[in-house]
C-alpha cells in the first residue's frame, strides 16, 4: 500500500495558538500603518515643497520689486532738481536736457546689450549687473561734480535701469500663475518709487548740499545690488522658474541658436509695443520731470510744487493696482482706449484752467489713468511673443521703450528752450493722441515666425 500525500484543501487545519494570531494581526496592521505612513509622509512632503516654492516666489518677486522701485526712484528724481541744477551750473533749459539725452544713450545701450548678454551670463548675474551700474553712476552724482562729469553719469544710471527693467518685466510675464496680478504690482513699485523720490528731493533741492539727494540714492542701489546677489545667486531664469515651481516651457528653451536678436527684430508686434512703450514711458517721465517747472513759471507755483510730481507718480502706483478689477472687467485690451481718452481729458484740465489746485488734482488723475497702461502692454506681449523669445522680447521692448524717458524730456526741453515750458501741455497731448492708434496696430493673438 503506497502513501499519498494529503491535497492541501482536504489537509485539516490545525489550532492557531493565542501567540500565533496576535503575531499575523500585528504584521497585518504594521504593513497597513506602513502603507497609511507613505501615502501620509508623501502628502507631506509635496505641502512642504509647495510651501517652500510659494515662500522662495515671493521672496523672488520682493526682490524685483525693490529693483523697479529704484527705477522710480531714479527716473522722478529729475523733476525737482532741474530748476536747482540750472541755477547751481547756470545753464539753458536746453543744456540741462542733456541728462535725458545721455539717459537714452544709456537705455538703447542696455536694452541692446541685454539681448545679446542674458544667453552668456544669464538671469541672475544680469540683473545684478544692472544694480552695480547704478551705483557707479550714483557714486559720480553725489558730490555734484562739473556738468560734463555730472552729465556722463546718467549713462550708467540708463544702462543700469535697462537690464534691471528687461529681466524683471520678462520674469514676470514668464510666470504661469497670476502673471497680470503681479505685473501690476511690479509696476505699482516704480509708481512708488517714483511717489517717494521726489518728496525727498524737493527737500533737497531747497538745500545748500541739493546734490546729496543721491548719497540717498546710493544707499538704495547699494541696498537693491546686495538683495539681487543673495536672493538669485547668479541663477538662470529657468533655474529661478524651478525654485518656485514654474516648468519651463518644453522644448522651447531659451538658447542663444533661438532666442536671438535676429529673430525678436524679425517679430512686427515687438517693434510696435516698443514705439508704444517709448513713447508712454516718454509721456509719464515727461510729466514728472518737467510739470514742477510748467507749475512754478505758468502757474507761479513756489519751491514746494515739487509735490506735485509726487501726486501724478502716486496715481501711477495707485491706479496699477486699483484699477486691476476695471482691466479684467472691461477686458486689457479695449480698457487701453478709456484710459487714453480720460488721459487727454485730464491733460486738456491742465492745459486750459489757470488754477493751481485744480492743475494739481488732474495731473495726480492723469496719473491714476495712465498707471495700468505699462503692465497691459507687458501682459500682451506674454500673450503674443513665442514662450522661447519672450525674455530678450520683452527686454527688448521695455529697454528701447525706456529711452522715450529721455527722448521726449529732452524734445521738451528743446521746445521750451525757444518757445517757454508752456509747450509742455500740447506736446503731451500730441503724445497721448498716439495711444490709441499705436494699440490698434498690436495684434492681438500669436503670429507664427
Amino acid at each position: 500500500m503506497e502513501l499519498q500525500p494529503i491535497p492541501n484543501e482536504t489537509r485539516p487545519s490545525l489550532p492557531v495558538t493565542p501567540g500565533e494570531a496576535s503575531a499575523r494581526s500585528l504584521d497585518v496592521h504594521v504593513n497597513d500603518n506602513c502603507e497609511t505612513y507613505d501615502s501620509d509622509s508623501q502628502v507631506a512632503s509635496r505641502s512642504r515643497s509647495g510651501n517652500a516654492s510659494r515662500v522662495r516666489a515671493r521672496v523672488h518677486l520682493a526682490a524685483m520689486f525693490l529693483s523697479m522701485f529704484l527705477g522710480g526712484w531714479n527716473d522722478a528724481s529729475s523733476g525737482p532738481l532741474i530748476p536747482r541744477m540750472q541755477k547751481v551750473y547756470n545753464v539753458s533749459f536746453l543744456v540741462v536736457s542733456l541728462t535725458f539725452v545721455l539717459s537714452c544713450i544709456g537705455f538703447i545701450s542696455g536694452a541692446i546689450m541685454n539681448v545679446h548678454w542674458t544667453d552668456k551670463l544669464g538671469f541672475g548675474r544680469m540683473i545684478v549687473l544692472g544694480a552695480l551700474l547704478q551705483i557707479v553712476g550714483y557714486s559720480i552724482q553725489a558730490p555734484a561734480p562739473p556738468f560734463p562729469l555730472f552729465v556722463m553719469s546718467f549713462i550708467f544710471n540708463g544702462f543700469g535701469i535697462a537690464i534691471q527693467n528687461a529681466q524683471a518685466n520678462a520674469y514676470v510675464a514668464s510666470l504661469k500663475h497670476n502673471s497680470e496680478l503681479y505685473m501690476g504690482m511690479l509696476h505699482a513699485s516704480y509708481g512708488a518709487g517714483a511717489l517717494s523720490s521726489p518728496l525727498a528731493a524737493t527737500q533737497f533741492a531747497q538745500l545748500q548740499h541739493w546734490s546729496f539727494h543721491y548719497l540717498v540714492s546710493l544707499g538704495l542701489a547699494l541696498s537693491n545690488t546686495i538683495v539681487l546677489t543673495l536672493v538669485f545667486r547668479g541663477r538662470t531664469q529657468d533655474e529661478c522658474m524651478a525654485l518656485v515651481g514654474e516648468e519651463a516651457p518644453g522644448g522651447e528653451t531659451s538658447t542663444s541658436e533661438r532666442s536671438n536678436f535676429r529673430q525678436i527684430l524679425s517679430l512686427k508686434s515687438v517693434h510696435v509695443m516698443a514705439l508704444f512703450i517709448l513713447v508712454y514711458v516718454g509721456v509719464e517721465v515727461t510729466i514728472g520731470g518737467w510739470i514742477t517747472t510748467y507749475i512754478i513759471d505758468v502757474r507761479g507755483g513756489g519751491p514746494s510744487a515739487g509735490y506735485i510730481s509726487s501726486g501724478f507718480f502716486g496715481g501711477l502706483m495707485v491706479g496699477r493696482v486699483a484699477l486691476l478689477w476695471l482691466n479684467k472687467l472691461v477686458g486689457e485690451r479695449r480698457v487701453l482706449y478709456i484710459y487714453a481718452v480720460l488721459a487727454i481729458g485730464m491733460e486738456f484740465v491742465v492745459w486750459f484752467v489757470p488754477s493751481l489746485i485744480g492743475g494739481a488734482v488732474a495731473v495726480s488723475l492723469v496719473g491714476l489713468v495712465l498707471g495700468p497702461i505699462y503692465p497691459i502692454v507687458m501682459n500682451q506681449a506674454g500673450r503674443v511673443v513665442p514662450r522661447w523669445l519672450l525674455s530678450g522680447s520683452i527686454g527688448w521692448i521695455a529697454g528701447f521703450g525706456q529711452a522715450g524717458s529721455a527722448l521726449l524730456p529732452f524734445m521738451t526741453g528743446a521746445i521750451a528752450s525757444k518757445t517757454g515750458i508752456k509747450a509742455l501741455q500740447p506736446l503731451l497731448i500730441s503724445m497721448m493722441a498716439m495711444f490709441p492708434i499705436l494699440w490698434a496696430l498690436v495684434p492681438s493673438s500669436p503670429r507664427r515666425i
